[in-house]
């Protein structure tokens, strides 16, 4: 019975970082060639980084890309690798190069281009004509098929053709974003994909933050009956080494009523004649746990995080510490995301901060090893408030009060960041992103909104998880039981502003998250005026969130590049 060795490299890259890039991959080639492996596989586009978006306008980029593509090709020995790139001929087309002996053997050009939320690849890509041959590639004497993210979630699609034409293992690369809850569909998919080609099926995902996504590794294989075989960790760079007893599949074929003929030419590429790995004992299979939903969501966080700073150039990072749960939150996943000496804490009382405030926030910052400063902003507020009092004279104090205080935090933080290049991250969470309860060039300014796609009921779980995983009260259980306040006037809360949290959340995560109407909203038991006051405040609050730092995504629609609406809009 044939067995292949394969190596799935869940590799972190840098889009545009081609140089940075192509080490990447040489390194974990090198690592695949020294175990034995038949073949190594690498993630969607691993050569430019994954989404590269308007890069690929750039026919310099593009030829570079190439050239690249090349650099790996040419470093390659018995170990077949698969290499995701951008090929170029009269269009564009996501592409995979299938190298081994030095050169390039083959290119799989992909089938189906994703063209909906996050993903836009119609916008620059062509898509492989279905008339095109069927490459399989003989490798360790087993037939080898190619495909690309996309094209192994269609049950028509190219896995069940390549399937029809003889092909044993099927090496499926991808550049597929994490949100909560994704890991767990794409096994059900992938495992009844498996099953109905009767192939087995090797996912490859990359790991890694770019802009608002985040990837989560997760790589899997699936032998020809769907079973699950080995599975890499998730949000970490890893080296995954399958053994994989290749059965034949023919019987199970010919038996299967959908019956298995294709009318595509079958094109077979000989790259290598027999495992290396065949007289060896096997390999036992890796299998790692999936991590919970708030261990997955948390992680998530971490890693687009560090990778953010890291990949645009920032060593530190600064927050305004306000004693509250949010800002909490974010200094946790910074000193995970980065660690203690490189995050920089900032309380910034007014009038209005109460001292268990204070006193939350200057505990927090000992109990995590970060700097922490105080820089009262009373002189400055005094300041203004005397400045515009002639312009304001028999106007009574108001919601221009409160936001002046909000501004001048800002301020501040942004003065800080320019003297010592710390990078802001704001604090702001989805229930106040999408109700506009923030200050638009106040607590909204940074480089980075490190929990915009987490609602504020999220957030308390999030917290009770920091402090379970460091075995201790980590966070004190008063931030996280206290009634939230944005303490810019006396004996400020939350709810005095807005519905609770409990009732605010779940309404907000139907109407901007499953798009449901506010009619329907209301039939499924919600209150009929608080639906449609959030949902008008959700509206109208679209030119706040534009203006906003981008976050992490981390559900199926987040802010930003998921869900698209005008803003001068006339439609309710």
């Amino acid at each position: 019975m044939p067995r292949l060795r394969l190596a799935l490299a869940q590799l972190d890259p840098t889009v545009g970082d081609l140089a940075g890039n192509v080490a990447r991959l040489i390194d974990a080639y090198d690592r695949a060639e020294e175990a034995g492996c038949d073949l190594v596989a690498f993630p969607e586009l691993s050569i430019t980084g994954y989404p590269p978006e308007d890069l690929v306008l750039k026919p310099r980029f593009v030829a570079d890309n190439v050239a690249a593509m090349q650099q790996v090709a040419a470093h390659t020995r018995r170990c077949a690798a698969v290499v995701g790139y951008v090929a170029s001929d009269r269009d564009l087309y996501n592409a995979a190069a299938v190298c081994a002996g030095g050169q390039v053997l083959g290119t799989y050009r992909k089938r189906l281009l994703p063209n909906y939320g996050v993903f836009d690849e119609a916008r620059y890509f062509t898509p492989g004509a279905g008339s095109d041959p069927l490459e399989l590639y003989v490798i360790g004497g087993v037939k080898v098929g190619i495909s690309i993210c996309e094209d192994v979630w269609s049950p028509t699609g190219p896995l069940a053709e390549q399937a029809a034409g003889g092909a044993e293992v099927n090496i499926n690369i991808n550049g597929s974003p994490f949100h909560h809850g994704k890991l767990a569909t794409r096994e059900r998919m992938l495992a009844t994909r498996a099953a109905d080609a009767h192939c087995a099926l090797v996912y490859v995902n990359q790991v890694g933050g770019q802009d608002e996504l985040v990837f989560d590794g997760g790589s899997m294989v699936f032998d020809a009956e769907g079973e699950l075989v080995a599975r890499a960790a998730q949000f970490v760079e890893e080296l995954l080494i399958v053994d994989l007893e290749i059965e034949p599949v023919y019987r199970t074929r010919l038996l299967d009523p959908r019956g298995r003929r294709t009318d595509h030419e079958i094109v077979t590429v000989e790259v290598s004649d027999r495992s290396v790995s065949a007289e060896e004992p096997r390999r036992p299979a890796r299998l790692a746990e999936p991590l919970s939903a708030d261990a997955e969501i948390y992680q998530a966080i971490v890693l687009a995080t560090r990778d953010y700073c890291a990949k645009n150039g920032f060593a530190d990072v600064v927050i305004g510490l306000s004693g509250g749960v949010d800002s909490t939150l974010v200094a946790c996943v910074a000193v995970d995301a980065l660690g203690a000496e490189h995050v920089h804490g900032v309380s910034m009382p007014s009038r209005y901060s109460s001292d268990g405030s204070k006193d939350d926030a200057r505990e927090l910052a000992e109990a995590l090893g970060i700097e922490y400063r105080t820089i009262a902003i009373e002189p400055a507020f005094a300041a203004f408030l005397e400045m515009t009092a002639p312009s304001f004279d028999g106007r009574p104090a108001d919601l221009t009060e409160e936001n002046l205080q909000s501004r001048i935090r800002g301020t501040t933080l942004m003065a800080l960041s320019n003297k010592f290049g710390w990078m802001v991250l704001t604090t702001g969470n989805k229930s106040e992103v999408a109700v506009g309860y923030y200050t638009l060039y106040g607590d909204s300014v940074g480089g980075y909104a490190v929990i915009k796609d987490v609602f504020k009921t999220k957030v308390y779980d999030l917290c009770r998880y920091v402090n379970a995983t460091a075995g201790r009260e980590l966070i004190s259980e008063a931030v996280i039981t206290k009634p939230p306040s944005a303490e810019l006037r006396p004996d400020q809360r939350d709810d005095q502003s807005l519905p609770p949290y409990e009732v605010l959340d779940p309404i907000l995560a139907l109407y901007v998250e499953d798009d449901r109407t506010t009619a329907e909203i209301i039939a499924l038991g919600h209150d009929e005026a608080t639906v449609k006051r959030v949902t008008r405040l959700v509206d109208v609050m679209e030119y706040k969130r534009r203006q906003s730092p981008l976050g992490v995504r981390l559900t199926p629609k987040a802010f930003g590049r998921d869900r698209r609406l005008p803003i001068t809009n006339g439609y309710r």
